[in-house]
């Protein structure tokens, strides 16, 4: 049971009234009756709470960086009215707006409360407990009660490249429609023939098709369209280093949210596996319009896990997982020490299947920091940044001497520079 502030207010009445028209113990005992009484009909009056029936949808997603409303639906099933309060709880890093709503409900009808949550950071979060108030007709007392309506809202990633991706898909269908460089290699498609002239390769005759007309045929070729790939994203301590206004794996999700939407546009199948010592999301097989939400939901709960990562299992994971050659696009670190100790000692064994692209995000504060020799106390920390870019250029120079692309950019450029790549890659019949 509840009482409220009118209850209180009631007392004071009476009790002003005992002491001033009845100051006795008769007086009292009568005001506390009649208080009392009251209360009791007003405690009986209150409706049921098994009356109320609460329902909403088990799943509400929204960008992280937005805001979206979580209905609440409310029917009164009973015979008497209900009034009260209605609290939806969840959690704070939900950042939850008019979670407290009125309960006015007539019976046989209904009620929906919306409350408004903009998500702090991306993942799941679970709804609480819904409190209920209901409180009789003269508003001086009423029931508690709590209940479970299961309910989530997923803060997907917030993809603020996705304004880049149009161009890009404008991009790739000009390269397609004057990419007709009739070139023959392994695993190119057939696509169509044409006479033979002087220095073509005669390999390229097609004898069946030259018995049947009147000049000598050969097949013409174009690079395999439909073509796979591979995201790899390192989910272990390296990728919780913080750059600019986020993490190494914010800004690696955002690049390979693009990378997949552009690569749905071009036909190609794309799996993803993110990994440090196990995996902690994966994305199979999935191609077209509805690959860019399946990366978005497996995504959406990634956080960095603070342990190395291993990377010969990640590499061991990604052979399995993709039997016939494909683009891998590892999105890690190049740091000196982390390249020397986990990429180079595996490089070697997924090159080797594989073709490989390596994608890393770069510190824009260390490249400030070597511009910047304004006095004497900048010199030090130019000098170290000096040290740190020319220990990176080292080692992609070094990767690139091995046959191993690599794509390095700040977080708000590395999703355009990765999907020029791409592109580049397309163009040359590369991938």
């Amino acid at each position: 049971m509840v009482v409220t502030g009118r209850l209180a207010a009631a007392a004071g009445v009476l009790a002003l009234l005992v002491t001033f028209v009845v100051p006795s113990l008769l007086g009292v005992l009568l005001a506390t009756s009649v208080l009392a009484a009251v209360l009791l009909v007003d405690l009986v009056s209150v409706g049921r709470a098994g009356d109320l029936a609460l329902s909403r949808a088990p799943l509400t997603t929204v960008r992280l960086g937005r805001s979206t409303e979580v209905e609440l639906v409310a029917v009164n099933n009973g015979t008497r009215p209900l009034r009260g309060t209605v609290w939806d709880d969840w959690p704070d890093s939900a950042r939850t707006g008019n979670r407290t709503h009125t309960l006015d409900l007539d019976p046989a009808t209904l009620v929906r409360f919306r409350t408004t949550l903009a998500p702090a950071y991306r993942g799941d979060r679970v709804a609480g407990q819904v409190t209920i108030r209901l409180i009789g007709p003269l508003g001086l007392a009423g029931r508690q009660s709590r209940r479970s309506v299961p309910a989530r809202v997923r803060a997907l990633p917030a993809f603020r490249s996705e304004r880049l991706l149009r161009s890009k898909v404008k991009r790739l269908q000009q390269l397609e429609g004057r990419n007709v460089a009739n070139l023959r290699g392994q695993g190119d498609e057939f696509d169509s023939f044409r006479e033979y002239v002087a220095g073509d390769d005669v390999r390229g005759i097609d004898w069946r098709a030259t018995a049947r007309a009147t000049d000598v045929l050969v097949r013409t070729w174009r690079p395999e369209r439909h073509r796979h790939m591979l995201m790899l994203l390192d989910t272990g301590r390296i990728s919780a280093g913080r750059v600019g206004d986020g993490t190494r794996l914010d800004a690696s999700i955002e690049a390979a949210l693009l990378l997949g939407g552009l690569a749905a546009a071009a036909g190609d199948s794309v799996d993803l596996l993110a990994y440090d010592r196990e995996p902690r999301a994966e994305v199979r097989g999935i191609s077209g319009k509805g690959l860019q939400l399946r990366l978005m939901h497996a995504l959406a709960g990634i956080t960095p896990a603070l342990v190395d990562t291993d990377s010969a299992g990640l590499v061991r994971a990604a052979i399995q997982r993709t039997r016939r050659r494909s683009l891998v696009v590892w999105f890690t670190s190049l740091d000196g020490a982390a390249v020397q100790e986990n990429l180079l000692p595996v490089l070697p064994t997924l090159a080797q299947r594989h073709r490989v692209l390596i994608v890393s995000v770069t510190d824009p504060d260390v490249a400030a920091a070597a511009a910047k020799r304004d006095t004497r106390a900048d010199l030090y920390p130019a000098a170290a940044a000096e040290s740190i870019l020319a220990e990176r250029a080292l080692v992609q120079e070094s990767l690139r001497r091995r046959g191993i692309a690599v794509v390095a950019a700040s977080p708000e450029h590395l999703p355009e520079a990765l999907a020029d790549e791409y592109l580049e890659l397309k163009q040359s019949g590369t991938m």
